[in-house]
């Protein structure tokens, strides 16, 4: 079973360039399968299922949803070689910029939007910069003079990555994705590959649930600033 991550901001447009994406990958014969992690809540699962995709979803609730990603993908990768998916895409929300959840020997994508700003691809951080793929959305909104700048801003922070632009409502420029998608490596099991990118070291006390503000109250690993 192939197996993809997509990965990118919220309302970056992943879900809708997924179901583009896997309606093509259908009509070519091959059995595709949707993970969705996410936070707090989606109603991506009814979207998915609706196109008739079979879907997982996973809610992190309060833990970190990068984290509850890794203590969670290698079973979602036997549910889909269980499934007898030809192609299972994991669609991940990054919320903090500072993780990611890219993994090593399997096809990354970043979905990102034009709207986002030109300097925001500066600002995305590993999720961007250590994608094999990088999906650009939401160009049909934006001038000809703004695509160009914001495509140049990606390859400023990933120059080895393919840049594509893809239009979620229509399907424009899901073709070229689909060969990428289709080039993917085989993946039977996750166990000891290891990830892109090591996530934030974070043990504090609100890691553990402090809620009260005060130096009193910090323990652990505590970064702060100098206001002199």
């Amino acid at each position: 079973m192939k197996l993809v991550t997509l990965a990118g901001p919220p309302s970056s447009g992943k879900t809708s360039v997924v179901l583009r994406v896997a309606e093509g990958l259908a009509d070519a014969g091959l059995r595709v399968g949707v993970i969705k992690f996410d936070c707090l809540s989606s109603d991506d699962q009814q979207r998915y299922e609706k196109a008739g995709i079979p879907v997982k979803t996973g809610l992190a609730g309060g833990l970190c949803p990068d984290h509850f990603f890794v203590a969670n993908i290698e079973q979602g990768v036997q549910w889909g070689r269980r499934s007898g998916f030809d192609l299972l895409m994991v669609e991940s929300a990054g919320l903090c910029n500072r993780c990611s959840p890219h993994i090593r020997e399997v096809l990354a994508v970043c979905v990102i939007d034009n709207l986002s700003g030109v300097h925001t691809p500066r600002k995305i951080g590993p999720m961007l910069k250590t994608a094999d793929v990088v999906v650009i959305t939401k160009g049909d909104i934006v001038s000809q003079a703004e695509r160009e700048v914001f495509a140049f801003r990606v390859r400023q922070v990933n120059p080895r990555a393919a840049v594509l632009p893809v239009n979620g409502l229509t399907g424009q420029g899901a073709l070229l994705l689909h060969k990428h998608l289709q080039g993917a490596a085989e993946t039977d099991s996750l166990e000891q590959v290891r990830l892109r990118f090591s996530m934030p070291a974070a043990l504090c006390s609100y890691c553990l649930g402090e809620t009260r503000i005060g130096r009193d109250c910090q323990i652990g690993n505590v970064k702060t600033m100098d206001f002199s």
